[in-house]
């Protein structure tokens, strides 16, 4: 068995050992919901600025604790949560330019505070818009299944497409491996993926809401993807860390559910009624 194949084995088997936690603490809800995304904000901040740091120091472990805080917001404030959200963000912006200001080094304090209010919004904005998403009134853990299917099938039927058809380069100063047959592939396989939960799950989903968000999934998931890249090729990394064995680290498995997420959000939140008549 090549190295690929093993790889894939693993990954695989992480997948099918981890996924019935993450789908328990989602159908749970409420607070379950809040620590587990709380966690997964968390981990991403402290891989992004290992990434980007080497190592964590005091005014990187308050980046971190500011990105676990952001998820558990629309549990502890359902309706002020992305208001309180904005003191965060601007708290921490704050306290990084001060701490930088009063600590230096001054030639490094503009690029090192922006990574760490990077680190923040980077970490916590998709497991945030999930906390959101699954406060929704009945059709709450529908959403949040909805954001990961166009995000995880999106990757799988990918990941085929493009080892059994892929021919042209997606990108390949970012990530070499990518082609465009996996591209239209996994926005293929988004869509369909929608259209199943709509067939045997979740009924009040639209043609409409299964064709956008399919569509949609099938862009940003993989913007999210190969902008994880670029910040790896950036720093010279292979994986964001080693957390989830045949994965690497927890970023390099939601990298396109970052984006994926808040789009998800801003469709329910805003623009369904007035496309769909939702």
């Amino acid at each position: 068995m090549n190295d690929k194949n093993r790889n894939l084995l693993v990954r695989i088997a992480t997948a099918v050992l981890l996924l019935p936690g993450v789908i328990f603490l989602l159908w749970r809800g409420g607070w379950w919901t809040a620590a587990l995304v709380a966690a997964a904000a968390a981990v991403c901040a402290s891989e992004y600025l290992l990434i980007v740091w080497k190592r964590l120091g005091a005014i990187a472990w308050g980046c971190i604790a500011a990105a676990g805080l952001l998820p558990l917001l629309p549990a502890l404030a359902p309706r002020d949560a992305f208001a309180l959200g904005f003191f965060v963000v601007g708290g921490t912006l704050i306290v990084t330019w001060t701490w930088h200001l009063l600590r230096g080094p001054l030639a490094e304090a503009p690029e090192r505070s922006a990574h760490g209010l990077t680190a923040v919004v980077y970490g916590s904005l998709g497991p945030m818009c999930i906390a959101a998403l699954r406060l929704i009134p009945e059709q709450g853990l529908g959403w949040v299944i909805a954001a990961l299917t166009i995000t995880w099938v999106n990757d799988t039927t990918a990941y085929f497409a493009g080892r059994f058809l892929g021919r042209h380069k997606l990108y390949v100063e970012v990530s070499p491996n990518k082609t465009w047959e996996g591209f239209f592939g996994g926005m293929v396989g988004s869509i369909g993926g929608m259209f199943v939960l709509r067939a045997f799950f979740f009924r009040w989903l639209t043609v409409t809401d299964c064709v956008c968000l399919g569509l949609a999934g099938g862009v940003f998931g993989p913007i999210g993807d190969l902008t994880e890249s670029m910040l790896k090729r950036a720093y010279k990394v292979k994986d964001s860390g080693k957390i989830i064995p045949g994965h690497g680290g927890l970023l390099d498995r939601i990298d396109a559910l970052v984006f994926n997420a808040p789009m998800v959000f801003v469709w329910v939140a805003f623009l369904r009624a007035h496309v769909s008549g939702g």
